[in-house]
């Protein structure tokens, strides 16, 4: 007689549970344990996750460049090697924003520059639907929908299938494709929980009214100052006023054309390569001051960083562009409370010349979201299964709470917020 011996998997949640930051997750089963992202919290300083010591770790997947997923990744190379596994277009996007992140909070840091280094030399580059062997387990990356190069990741281990969603959309944008979500079986499900209380419109919708705004206010001549992302949003921006025959001055600034020329050496990683080229070429990028100084004197539109308005160029653009009637500020990425991007849709307010003062241009935000909805979320649950336990996390305490209680209700799956330090066996 055989008797075999099934491990359990323990799944720890190390960061980015009931709040929207420092992701970071450990699957671990025998002697194997894997992190699955391991980000930062942005505020006035950065919060970290949960401390794992690096010489118990045998891999990190990475399933994006954003710094809430990826920012303390370079810790566990301070003084380790351990290999991060992550696309090829994410890597090198993880590497532009890192640097800067680097550059703009290195004094609240554990590491440095050469630290950052060393995590780019390790890591391992894997395509979507190419699987991967770490000691026991085996992952595979899966396209997520959110931004380029961004993944969903399966961890299969001690015979359980652990899906981590990360951030993602089932819906295409310009962009990139809808996330892959030909998941098989899954035994227990991490999703996000953003947007668990509110659905989207419909992109063309958004879309449509972005574009006739967009127009009315530059027909008159007007300038438009689109803050923006600089991976992603930015990009899929001049992809909307491309595919829409845009006819007038598009000016580009900041760290999104460095990411946007990361993203030329990578085209299969977007939707319509050939339209991201035309928007890319049909583009005038800003090299310096004096093309800054003219472009808000223009009729046209300004895609510039930062989408919350923190900094960036898109504050010199502000300072001209907010103060007079004609002009617009057209948001098209989510505001945290207490940004200056939320305080100027709540208040029409902005800090100019040192003052906060009352902002003439006209003022408006469009959901040109990179996360799924309530309801695509609840779909999501459907399709792996009742079978499933399911995790929520990445979003704010009441919201991580409804969504499992939503999920125990319409889907009958086992559903739970957990807090930080939380273990569970599956």
């Amino acid at each position: 007689m055989v008797i075999e011996i099934v491990e359990s998997v323990k799944i720890r949640f190390l960061g980015g549970t009931m709040e929207v930051g420092r992701s970071a997750i450990a699957v671990q089963s025998g002697a194997t344990q894997i992190l699955v992202d391991y980000g930062v919290l942005m505020d006035r300083e950065p919060g970290f996750p949960m401390h794992v010591p690096p010489n118990e770790v045998d891999a990190i997947i990475m399933t994006h460049s954003h710094i809430d997923h990826c920012g303390a990744i370079p810790i566990f190379h301070i003084t380790g090697h351990t290999p991060v596994y992550g696309t090829p277009l994410g890597c090198e996007l993880a590497e532009l924003l890192i640097t800067d992140f680097i550059h703009l909070s290195g004094y609240y840091l554990p590491y440095e520059y050469l630290d950052l280094q060393t995590m780019m030399e390790h890591c391992v580059y894997s395509g979507y639907r190419q699987s991967q062997k770490i000691g026991d387990a085996t992952i595979e990356l899966l396209n997520s929908g959110h931004i380029p190069g961004s993944c969903q990741a399966i961890v299969e281990v001690s015979g359980k299938r652990i899906l981590y969603t990360s951030d993602f959309n089932t819906y295409d944008s310009r962009l990139v494709k809808g996330a892959d979500q030909d998941y098989g079986e899954i035994d227990a499900l991490i999703l996000e929980s953003t947007y668990a209380n509110e659905d989207h419109l419909d992109r063309r919708v958004v879309e449509k009214e972005f574009m006739e705004r967009v127009n009315n206010v530059v027909e008159q001549g007007g300038t438009v100052l689109v803050p923006a992302f600089s991976v992603g949003r930015s990009q899929e921006v001049l992809c909307i006023l491309t595919a829409n025959h845009f006819k007038h001055r598009v000016a580009f600034d900041g760290m999104a054309k460095d990411a946007s020329e990361i993203l030329m050496r990578h085209p299969n990683y977007l939707r319509d390569p050939k339209l991201f080229v035309e928007a890319i070429n049909s583009t005038h990028w800003i090299r310096g001051w004096r093309d800054r100084r003219r472009a808000v004197k223009e009729p046209g539109v300004i895609v510039s960083p930062a989408g919350m308005l923190k900094g960036g160029n898109a504050i010199f653009y502000m300072n001209t562009i907010a103060k007079k009637e004609g002009n617009a500020v057209f948001l098209v990425s989510y505001q945290v409370p207490d940004s200056p991007g939320r305080t100027l849709l709540e208040t029409h307010k902005f800090i100019i010349g040192g003052k906060m003062r009352e902002v003439k241009a006209d003022v408006a935000q469009f959901d040109f979201t990179s996360h799924c909805g309530r309801s695509q979320l609840l779909e999501t649950v459907k399709l792996v299964g009742g079978d499933a336990q399911v995790f929520l996390m990445h979003g704010a305490e009441d919201n991580c709470q409804q969504l499992a209680e939503d999920i125990r209700r319409e889907v009958g799956a086992v559903a739970v917020a957990p807090k930080a330090g939380a273990v569970f066996q599956i």
